[in-house]
């Protein structure tokens, strides 16, 4: 386990009650026995106090500066437990420099790419009988970081928490790889220029659950974001980066240029469309004209993507003054295929022409 020492669980879930939980994952609701950590604190002592510790709350006093300046950041990515036993997860070093990324935003001090991924190995080495083997299933890592200083004032902690925890999960969606509609908010924005859309801290998601809300209410599954500065062009959803098929092949998608998280998903799905000899344009979608050209037939498929979901296709575009559905509501083909693609880099059933996948076991 590296530098990470291990305080083992003085009563952890029962292998019995352990394999039921496993045999039927949800999202984000049961988690494993230990979680990594590490401490950082200001003034030469850095990081330090690396160790496995049982899965619990945490303590923290009620002036704890994240509780006040929701100074925090996180991560998502995920174990995939092989055919031949192994188990590994995909691109973590994209996920650790993200981190580090979102860090520097948010005057946190940057994690080392090597203790970010060590954390990793070192928390699926001893909870590893909690990753699933059920196809679609995996373990769901979530590294985060937040300012544990007593302090109520505002400006950078000196004391800083870093976490691992992880749980089993199934499809993000229950009905798995299947339409969803999409609320588009008009109203409120994610994010906006020169703020903290690029980066992954907690103030982004909840900035956007009065819209999930709202498009929960339209009979919507997500709520998809335009841009602050007009409110005419796309950005992202509230957990997911988005792209349009053109009738041609090719595929359009926003760029992250500062308001957008740059997803680990889709930076993998450009690839492996360009891998097709497919054109990826990264460039703003105006929504009145992506409205216009699905009604035309020009656009013939759309989906989200992200960790959690993987590819998700887009079936219906509501709001306000507008409900269209994206060709006959059924998931397009090429978005079929790059979520058979990609889950099959990530399972060990395709050939991983990248380098993507990491062995943690």
């Amino acid at each position: 386990m590296s530098q990470f020492t291990l305080e083992p669980h003085p009563n952890p879930v029962s292998p019995e009650a352990r394999a039921a939980l496993v045999e039927a994952p949800s999202f984000g609701t049961v988690f494993t026995d230990h979680m990594a950590r590490i401490n950082w604190s200001a003034g030469g002592a850095g990081w330090h106090s690396h160790r496995i510790t049982p899965y619990g709350p945490l303590q923290l006093d009620p002036a704890a500066a994240v509780l006040h300046y929701a100074q925090e950041i996180f991560e998502g990515l995920k174990a995939y437990r092989w055919a031949d036993g192994s188990i590994r997860t995909f691109r973590p070093a994209a996920n650790a420099e993200r981190f580090a990324r979102s860090a520097r935003r948010l005057a946190l001090p940057e994690l080392p790419p090597e203790d970010f991924i060590d954390a990793l190995h070192a928390l699926v080495e001893v909870d590893q009988a909690w990753v699933p083997s059920k196809p679609g299933t995996s373990l769901y890592l979530r590294p985060f970081m937040f300012a544990a200083e007593p302090f109520i004032g505002v400006r950078a902690a000196h004391e800083v928490f870093f976490l691992v925890i992880a749980s089993p999960v199934g499809a993000y969606f229950k009905g798995g790889v299947a339409p969803v509609s999409i609320w588009v908010d008009q109203t409120y924005h994610r994010a906006g220029p020169g703020g903290t859309g690029a980066a992954k801290c907690g103030g982004n998601y909840a900035a956007s659950l009065v819209s999930q809300e709202e498009a929960y209410s339209h009979g919507c599954e997500q709520v998809l974001f335009l841009d602050a500065a007009t409110s005419t062009t796309l950005e992202e959803l509230g957990g997911m980066n988005v792209a349009a098929v053109m009738a041609d092949g090719s595929v359009v998608t926003p760029p992250t240029s500062g308001t957008i998280l740059e997803g680990v998903t889709r930076s993998s799905l450009v690839q492996l469309i360009r891998d097709r000899g497919r054109e990826v344009a990264e460039r703003p979608i105006e929504l009145a004209g992506l409205l216009e050209a699905i009604k035309m037939g020009q656009v013939v498929e759309v989906f989200a993507c992200g960790t959690a979901a993987v590819v998700t296709p887009v079936g219906r575009l509501a709001g306000t003054d507008f409900d269209v559905t994206v060709a006959d509501g059924a998931p397009g083909a090429l978005t079929l295929s790059l979520y058979e693609e990609l889950t099959g880099i990530q399972y060990g059933l395709r050939e991983d022409k990248h380098g993507w996948t990491h062995r943690l076991l």
